[in-house]
């Protein structure tokens, strides 16, 4: 039997150019990441969630622009997965509204961007909710429609962002606790390898500080943008220290190992600032100048750029449409003239059992299990996050047993076999 297919989700928002450092930390790897077997991967450009930031449309536009080329100048294959505008799928907007309705304002009152703005208007003594858009505050809600629309297992992201894919699994519990399990609970995915480079002056590489290396800027402006890396004073013939050297730490992320040592050699050996400026340069060029041409291309052809991302965006409606009509019909939203027969769909579902999370006052999750007549089976024990109760039905649902124990216990009057049975039940209807 073959593995099931693992989808990944990733978006990339449209209020700038990519530099060097996000070249490194982001798009190279999700690019290579992006041809792994078994995997089906989403990469889209989240032009929705750049207008809680900019209100410039040609800055947008142009910024949408440029990231999709620098997307597909790095390797990204329109047609081995799935890449497209957000705003160019209506669904993502109407799932939005039906987890808003499911979704209570007390989750999202915690959400970081908000408390962090409600902290700097307190700190300034002005009223908390200064400068607070409903797109501030909503914005995990979209996140999660973007997650949610494509039943995603997996989200790369950094651990800044883990929190808004538990509050997408919290609404996801909340809509299927209220109309069955529709949606599936995504789980973050950090990878701690991932590259951070310093900037020019040996801070994080980032516009905010103005330090950052253009991904795919003219040859001769690289050149220019390298050479101006912050260095010590030491002279040619004088060893240099590798340690805290940001000329260094950006070669390394481009270098092969034998690569890297060699420069820790010339280094010791006391290699001049230019010569290894020159060196870093040649080894970045190197990577990026192949790209550089078919950026170009894609940037002056904006048509092919638009045909590539309606293709994307058709592909991916492909999937979003199916779902939410079932989402439709679940919530009661239905064509009158077909109620009666969405009522026997209803009843067929119904006669299945089903798995129930739930969050108790204590903050801990729990989950139960119950028969097509609502009979308790299994009640869990509570766990600390809603992705390790996940993890526990996951695993139940796999192996069509027990957890171990600790994790759950049978109801009164239940035998283990009636557990199994019930897994086996949901296992032959494919929930």
């Amino acid at each position: 039997m073959s593995a099931p297919v693992v989808r990944y989700l990733t978006g990339i928002t449209t209020t700038g150019t990519p530099h060097l450092g996000n070249y490194v930390g982001a798009i190279r790897p999700a690019v290579q990441a992006s041809r792994r077997p078994g995997a089906e991967n989403f990469y889209f450009l989240a032009d929705y969630h750049a207008l809680i930031k900019c209100d410039e449309p040609a800055r947008i536009q142009r910024s949408t622009l440029e990231i999709a080329a620098c997307w597909l100048a790095a390797g990204l294959d329109p047609d081995q997965v799935f890449f497209y505008r957000q705003s160019d799928i209506p669904e993502v907007t109407e799932l939005t509204w039906l987890l808003t309705c499911v979704t209570g304002k007390g989750v999202l009152n915690r959400a970081h961007a908000y408390k962090a703005q409600v902290d700097k208007n307190a700190a300034a003594g002005v009223d908390v909710d200064a400068d607070v858009t409903m797109g501030l505050f909503m914005y995990p809600v979209l996140m999660a429609a973007d997650i949610l629309l494509y039943k995603a297992h997996r989200i790369p992201v950094g651990r800044d962002q883990i929190q808004h894919i538990e509050m997408a699994r919290d609404m996801a519990q909340s809509f299927n606790h209220l109309y069955g399990e529709h949606l599936v609970l995504p789980e973050a995915q950090v990878d701690e390898s991932v590259a951070l480079l310093p900037g020019l002056d040996g801070r994080k590489m980032s516009k905010s500080y103005d330090n950052v290396i253009a991904l795919f800027a003219p040859r001769e402006q690289v050149r220019r943008q390298i050479f101006s890396i912050v260095t010590d004073s030491r002279a040619p013939g004088e060893p240099k220290e590798v340690e805290g050297s940001a000329l260094f730490q950006i070669y390394q992320a481009f270098a092969t190992p034998e690569e890297t040592q060699q420069l820790r050699q010339a280094y010791a050996d006391g290699i001049s600032w230019a010569d290894a400026k020159q060196l870093l340069f040649e080894r970045i060029d190197r990577e990026i100048a192949p790209m550089r041409e078919r950026y170009q291309h894609l940037v002056d052809h904006p048509g092919e750029l638009e045909r590539i991302l309606q293709a994307g965006a058709a592909k991916a409606r492909g999937r979003a449409a199916p779902l939410l009509r079932e989402l439709r019909e679940a919530v009661g939203l239905r064509n009158l003239a077909t109620a009666a027969g969405s009522g026997r769909k209803e009843k067929a579902r119904a006669a299945l059992p089903s798995f129930k999370q739930y969050r108790e006052a204590d903050g801990r999750f729990h989950f139960k299990l119950v028969d097509a007549q609502g009979k308790l089976l299994l009640q869990s024990a509570g766990f600390a996050s809603p992705k390790e109760a996940g993890q526990c039905i996951a695993a139940m649902k796999q192996s069509r047993s027990l957890p171990p124990a600790g994790q759950a216990a049978l109801a009164e009057g239940v035998a283990a076999d009636q557990v199994t049975q019930a897994l086996q039940a949901l296992a032959d209807s494919g929930n």
